[in-house]
């Protein structure tokens, strides 16, 4: 009898601590981690292949070529994006991280883990840098997401042009690559809907492809943004009298 009472009181006891470890998990910066996580993750992810159909689509069905030299052309600006697609990852795997080290340790559910925890003029000030620094970082996501926004509207005009030709029969359209800056004043690179390149890269997946991994690299920015809002809300929730995350 004695012996079950000890195993329930133990059991007990267990249970009480298993709830208490759960209370001390942040939820919310959980959660904004996994988000940043997932839309970091798409953007990198689909902007890197994307901007590789890109390369494919420029030089298969525009007949462009990279310039010999160190002229700065499309080409080699892709390029420059895809290493900074290299950094962004690395970066925000690194904030991810600092993400979540900051939300344990500024839940307001420690103070129930560990009796009184009071809130130390260090700890706000490391909440206030933390704060400052989502900030910046969501202006230039946000910088990020608009950039992203042109080669979505630029391949959907494509796009559009591909399936108005399918509709109308006889339709001469034609899409010039100057009016994108995509190459200089001087060069003359279109394609009109009357040209075997047009006709084969409208049957082609690659073009399709190209412009949904550009859709998805577009949400994977927004998912970001929202995440880092959702921090900076949480992180401002803990530095009132009564925060709690």
């Amino acid at each position: 009898m004695e012996e079950n009472m000890e195993e329930g009181q133990t059991q007990k006891g267990c249970f009480e601590c298993c709830i208490k470890c759960l209370g001390g998990i942040p939820y919310a910066s959980l959660i904004a981690t996994i988000l940043l996580y997932a839309g970091v993750a798409l953007f990198c992810g689909c902007g890197h292949e994307a901007l590789s159909g890109t390369v494919n689509i420029l030089q298969t069905y525009f007949e462009m070529a990279r310039t010999a030299g160190d002229t700065l052309d499309v080409f080699t600006m892709i390029d420059i994006f895809k290493y900074v697609i290299y950094g962004i990852a690395a970066a925000f795997f690194v904030y991810g991280i600092l993400l979540m080290v900051e939300g344990f340790f500024t839940t307001g559910a420690i103070k129930d883990l560990y009796g009184d925890f009071k809130i130390t003029t260090c700890g706000r000030c490391v909440s206030a840098w933390f704060i400052m620094l989502t900030y910046l970082f969501m202006l230039a996501w946000l910088g990020v997401t608009a950039f992203t926004s042109l080669p979505v509207y630029m391949y959907f005009n494509l796009w559009t042009i591909c399936r108005n030709t399918t509709l109308v029969e006889g339709a001469n359209l034609c899409l010039d690559l100057r009016q994108f800056g995509i190459v200089t004043i001087g060069e003359e690179k279109k394609i009109c809907t009357v040209s075997e390149n047009f006709l084969r890269m409208c049957e082609s997946t690659e073009l399709n492809m190209t412009f949904h991994l550009f859709i998805v690299a577009l949400a994977g920015a927004g998912a970001a943004v929202i995440a880092m809002s959702l921090t900076r809300f949480t992180t401002l929730w803990f530095c009132l009298p009564t925060g709690h995350m």
